[in-house]
């Protein structure tokens, strides 16, 4: 039996970094999701949007599409970065998250498996803190880029 005290607060999966320890070029990828029709489903609830194109595959067929299409921000939410570990890397440097863009380059049908990834990209350094720009990337199965797009984050220097 251990003897060792335990605290909450010294529990963590990463050792933070503050603005100064991130390098253009470093990787944070996210666990892969093969879209479900559950979660085409689930998705379609919790956004509201009911666009025959994400829930009737005979409105699909007509348009040229062999199964029900993603819900965009569905791909989008692909690239969340709470579902990976950068979030632990910037617990206590974290601020904010600034801005989000995306571009849909390919359809996303139920049976797709996703590859996501968040590629840092610019560091804009500023007095006490810093920008920190991800391009993200999202993949299917067979290698095609389906969604591209940025992700910008308000990171902390370290303390002095």
């Amino acid at each position: 039996m251990s003897t060792q005290s335990f605290s909450p607060d010294d529990y963590e999966l990463a050792e933070n970094r503050w603005f100064e320890d991130f390098e253009v070029g470093m990787r944070f990828p996210l666990p892969s999701r093969t879209m479900t029709d559950a979660l085409f489903a689930a998705f379609q609830l919790a956004s509201g949007d009911n666009h025959p194109i994400h829930y009737d595959i005979e409105y699909c067929r007509r348009r040229g599409h062999d199964g029900l299409l993603a819900h965009g921000f569905q791909v989008v939410s692909q690239t969340a970065p709470g579902a990976g570990m950068f979030p632990h890397y910037v617990g206590e440097s974290m601020i904010g998250f600034l801005e989000q863009s995306s571009r849909f380059l390919k359809p996303v049908y139920a049976g797709d498996t996703l590859y996501s990834m968040l590629e840092v990209v610019e560091l804009v350094e500023q007095r006490s803190t810093g920008v920190l720009k991800m391009q993200s990337t999202v993949h299917n199965q067979r290698g095609e880029l389906v969604m591209d797009g940025a992700q910008s984050f308000l990171i902390a220097k370290r303390p002095a």
